[in-house]
């Protein structure tokens, strides 16, 4: 499980983590899924019990990732606005985060989606992927280079992390 972590971590973390970090990580979130107790006790420290409605292993992959791998907001104004934040200033964004505020959400994520596939077009660009079960935030999302999707969402399965392109998830409920 290692090895599919630390392949999943790279994808999702589009060169913002280092190697060491995303083996350590990697390393953790192996243990705590191997041995939850056994971690948990050597590890009192981290914030997790019983009642949170997703694995330990998954919580440390979670918990682990910076907010400029790991996008929160209980509204698409609000997360595109942390996904803006994450990018260096030189990057041309033609969508504000302001504009979507009065958005209905398909149109909100339909836009956005838009922006970030047109964002490094060498790779792809990217896709919006809701990320594991959000807790505190309504919205929980990662980015994933078009040309590592299938890869990433394949990963996904085998590790037990939910995860959907946000954009085709959102229209697959809409359509309900």
């Amino acid at each position: 499980m290692k090895a599919q972590l630390v392949e999943l971590l790279t994808l999702i973390s589009s060169g913002c983590l280092g190697e060491a970090e995303i083996e350590q990580i990697a390393d953790e979130a192996t243990q705590a899924y191997a041995d939850p107790k056994a971690f948990h006790a050597a590890n009192p420290d981290i914030n997790y019990d019983d009642s949170f409605p997703i694995p330990l292993g998954e919580w440390v992959v979670v918990g682990s990732l910076p907010e400029i791998v790991l996008f929160q907001g209980d509204s698409y104004e609000e997360l595109f606005g942390e996904i803006r934040a994450s990018f260096d200033p030189g990057v041309n964004f033609v969508l504000q985060a302001k504009q979507l505020r009065k958005a209905e959400p398909l149109v909100a994520l339909n836009r956005i989606q838009t922006q970030l596939g047109a964002l490094y077009p060498e790779k792809g660009g990217y896709v919006l992927v809701d990320f594991s079960e959000p807790l505190d935030d309504e919205l929980q999302c990662v980015l994933v280079y078009r040309n590592d999707l299938e890869r990433a969402m394949n990963l996904c399965v085998e590790i037990g992390i939910p995860a959907a392109p946000a954009l085709e998830a959102a229209q697959y409920a809409a359509q309900e």
